[in-house]
């Protein structure tokens, strides 16, 4: 069981560095996501990683997610680092959005908004423990995102798409 966290995070509106926009093409990871944990993720390029380091430190954030041309923006977390319990060995973007995808997508267009900070990364003592704290980063994303500054973002032309 994890730690008592605050329900939210962040502000009551976003806070510099935030928003941070990224892009990029949807790329294979390390496969765990879906199938140790439950939670699928959508991982962006490494470069795109790269470019984020420049801007945020390695964390757990929230925002807004889009994929390819469809036009639904849902909520996302996002753990950005090195991912301690699995010791990765490169700084990954690893996208959890929070709606249930019928297929995989690979090679689509991930275009997110990263509108704050969660927690920081860390060690756990089992992957239930892992699990866990990600239900809990998925509660704190979906009640920071509801507050009205953040849900402006959602319909920013970043993350909307034509309907084709």
């Amino acid at each position: 069981m994890s730690e008592r966290r605050p329900s939210i995070a962040g502000e009551e509106t976003p806070q510099p560095p935030f928003p941070v926009y990224l892009k990029g093409a949807v790329s294979k990871g390390f496969g765990r996501g879906s199938r140790e944990l439950g939670i699928p993720t959508a991982n962006l390029p490494e470069e795109v990683a790269d470019e984020a380091g420049k801007v945020i430190d390695t964390g757990i954030y929230y925002g807004w997610a889009s994929v390819g041309s469809c036009p639904e923006v849902h909520p996302m977390v996002m753990s950005f680092g090195w991912n301690p319990y699995y010791k990765n060995e490169k700084r990954s973007a690893e996208v959890h959005i929070i709606h249930d995808y019928p297929q995989d997508f690979y090679g689509e267009e991930l275009r997110i908004i990263v509108t704050g900070y969660i927690r920081a990364e860390k060690n756990y003592e089992s992957l239930d423990a892992l699990i866990d704290d990600i239900n809990t980063d998925i509660r704190v994303a979906k009640n920071s995102l509801s507050r009205p500054a953040y849900q402006a973002l959602k319909s920013h032309s970043f993350v909307v798409s034509p309907i084709p």
